[in-house]
């Protein structure tokens, strides 16, 4: 028999001292600011909003951004779906390829009460979501993945996508072809403005001449949908897309931190902390209780929030902080290790004066990644300045099948 806790690390009405750690907060004030600058940016220019929900997995905070206006939101998994359709988001796109009998048979039940879509890019694909549809008498969306600079998913060009269109056309009872899906991951943390224009510019062009090439076959696109968090002002500046689907918006993170801001950019603010508890200190040494296993690091250690202390290493159950002054530090982006050289002469004393760290102390990190990050939890705690306001589900933690 399985035993599971699922303790939540605080009660509403708690003071930021009484939340238990590792915890993962949410600043109500900077969520709010997040969630109406991109409702109001994509409305003006009449661009749907489909926020990416694999960042947050979270039921609330997607009833939220649908109150914003935002008309779905997209999953990467269908368990992930089935999360946010049973909780009564019943607009979801699946912006990923599924493949497996049992998996496409979850996916077309969903399609009885919501409307679905998917992602396709390969003939094995389609049949087997057909088969699906076709077995509970259902008819799914689908949209033809262009890839557009990722190397990852995606169909190559014209061509491609009109063999693909010609398949699912000869499936017209069980899939209808919505439009196409566009979308430029790595061009979210290309640090320069320009790169991004430059990526998101040759992402529109493809997906143009794809459609066009559609088109001509007699397909009808209503819809071509992609963007994310570090590109959208280029998407919604296109004149090509016609729906966006940023999802680390509402939480934010280090190393979207690190690019440089377009003049177009709306500010966003940083949502999520992970809270940490000083378990030892020493000198200039101090010791947190959240480590890898609240913390992910694949794009480099977190920050800490905290003046005057560095990250200077991360492992399993441990963050640890070095006082700045007390040794200057060169944190790699790949790597949680640091190297620590004697401070220059004359330096110590332009470095302010920072509070000592005692066992007990509470320090916020800023996670170098949101969406791992939050997968790594069982809940938000919403925070109204200091004070507790909710404890928000993660609801869809661990859905990845």
């Amino acid at each position: 028999m399985a035993i599971t806790t699922k303790r939540a690390p605080a009660r509403a009405g708690d003071g930021l001292g009484a939340v238990d750690t590792p915890a993962l907060l949410v600043d109500l004030d900077a969520f709010d600011a997040n969630l109406a600058v991109m409702a109001q940016r994509a409305a003006q220019a009449g661009v749907r909003l489909r926020p990416h929900a694999k960042a947050h997995k979270s039921l609330e905070i997607a009833r939220r951004q649908m109150a914003a206006g935002a008309v779905g939101v997209c999953c990467q998994k269908v368990s992930e779906a089935e999360v946010f359709v049973r909780g009564g988001i019943l607009d979801v796109l699946v912006s990923n390829q599924v493949v497996g009998a049992r998996k496409l048979d979850r996916l077309a039940m969903l399609a009885r009460t919501a409307r679905v879509a998917v992602c396709v890019d390969h003939p094995v694909q389609v049949a087997q979501l057909a088969a699906a549809a076709r077995k509970r008498s259902v008819r799914i969306d689908v949209l033809i993945e262009i890839d557009v600079g990722m190397g990852r998913c995606g169909v190559a060009g014209p061509d491609e996508a009109v063999a693909l269109w010609q398949l699912i056309r000869s499936h017209s009872g069980e899939l209808h072809l919505r439009g196409l899906q566009a979308y430029q991951g790595r061009a979210q943390h290309l640090r320069d403005p320009q790169e991004r224009r430059d990526a998101i510019n040759h992402a529109a062009v493809k997906a143009v001449q794809v459609r066009r090439a559609l088109q001509a076959e007699g397909a009808v696109i209503t819809e071509i949908t992609g963007g994310g968090t570090g590109t959208y002002v280029n998407e919604l500046d296109s004149g090509i897309y016609t729906e966006i689907q940023p999802g680390s918006y509402v939480l934010m993170d280090a190393d979207y931190g690190r690019n440089h801001s377009d003049e177009r950019d709306a500010p966003l603010r940083q949502v999520i902390h992970v809270l940490a508890t000083v378990i030892s200190a020493h000198g200039d040494r101090a010791v947190l209780d959240a480590g890898l296993k609240a913390l992910s690091a694949e794009c480099g250690p977190p920050l800490s929030a905290e003046p005057g202390w560095l990250v200077a290493s991360i492992s399993d159950e441990h963050v640890v902080l070095r006082r700045q002054g007390g040794a200057a530090f060169a944190l790699s982006s790949t790597s949680a290790s640091a190297s620590m050289d004697a401070p220059a002469p004359g330096l110590a004393a332009l470095v302010p004066a920072v509070r000592s760290l005692e066992p007990g102390d509470k320090v916020r990190l800023v996670p170098s990644h949101c969406d791992p990050t939050v997968n790594l939890h069982d809940w938000y705690v919403a925070l109204d300045g200091d004070k507790v306001d909710a404890i928000w589900p993660v609801d869809a933690r661990g859905a990845v099948f």
